[in-house]
């Protein structure tokens, strides 16, 4: 697959840029590095709710893989490529998963090779496309996955860019095309632990960023597997979601929930 480079404009801070910073990857500048600083200095949680995300993920995907027998997976707002990303934890416990990533970003589409790194038995490939018109991403997903067996959507930290009602429809769309066995990831951030720092937070991104952001309840994140199987423990922090030690202490929360939920 050829990818078109975009032009970037490396004088202006951007989201994607920024959360990749936090996630301790190279793929920024300077001016992404002093707003992702800054909003870190008003609220230091993000960099651990940063980290927890991605060890959410690779949870939840090893889970799918090693558990529930999943082999397909459609990942929408991936972001940048970092460490452990979808395909690279599927991959290595059943190298035929195949991998579809969904991004509508300039910024990612001019890092989309690296997540195009199949192994030879599997398949990833990289959709141009945004969360606002699922049936877009569907049919171009159907280039690359079977959606008449189970598929994991995963969907982390990125419906809160659509700040509307209008999002559980989105998400009931993508949901209903696939068929029973499938899996719904989902996380995205809360006001449980810290809703001052939180609201800070959002205020300050969404002055640096043209991708606005809401934070939403526990609640209002458990209105998305509505009508699904939601796997236990539930809607949870991310951190909390079946932690890699489940015997030992239980990890410190962050103000991101989530959970995964089969289709029945």
């Amino acid at each position: 697959m050829a990818i078109e480079r975009p032009l970037i404009n490396s004088g202006v801070p951007h989201s994607a840029r920024i959360w990749n910073y936090w996630l301790g990857g190279k793929d920024c500048y300077e001016i992404d590095r002093q707003v992702g600083d800054q909003i870190a200095g008003a609220n230091p949680a993000i960099l651990d709710i940063a980290l927890a995300q991605r060890a959410f993920l690779v949870r939840t995907v090893e889970y799918l893989v090693g558990e529930a027998g999943i082999r397909q997976f459609l990942d929408v707002g991936t972001g940048l490529p970092t460490a452990n990303n979808t395909h690279e934890v599927a991959q290595r416990l059943v190298p035929e998963t195949r991998i579809v990533y969904v991004d509508h970003d300039p910024v990612v589409l001019a890092h989309a090779e690296a997540l195009l790194t199949s192994t030879p038995a599997g398949a990833t490939d990289y959709i141009d496309a945004d969360l606002r018109d699922p049936e877009a991403i569907l049919e171009q997903a159907a280039k690359t996955l079977d959606f008449t067996q189970p598929v994991a959507l995963i969907l982390l930290g990125i419906t809160a860019h659509i700040t509307d009602d209008t999002v559980y429809d989105i998400v009931g769309r993508l949901m209903a095309a696939l068929p029973s066995g499938s899996h719904l990831v989902l996380c995205d951030d809360t006001e449980v632990l810290n809703p001052r720092q939180m609201r800070e937070m959002i205020e300050q991104w969404n002055e640096a960023s043209d991708n606005p952001r809401v934070n939403r309840s526990p609640e209002e994140l458990a209105r998305f597997f509505a009508g699904l199987e939601l796997l236990e423990p539930g809607v949870v922090s991310v951190s909390r979601w079946r932690p890699s030690e489940p015997g030992g202490q239980a990890p410190a929360e962050v103000d991101d929930f989530g959970g995964v939920a089969r289709k029945p």
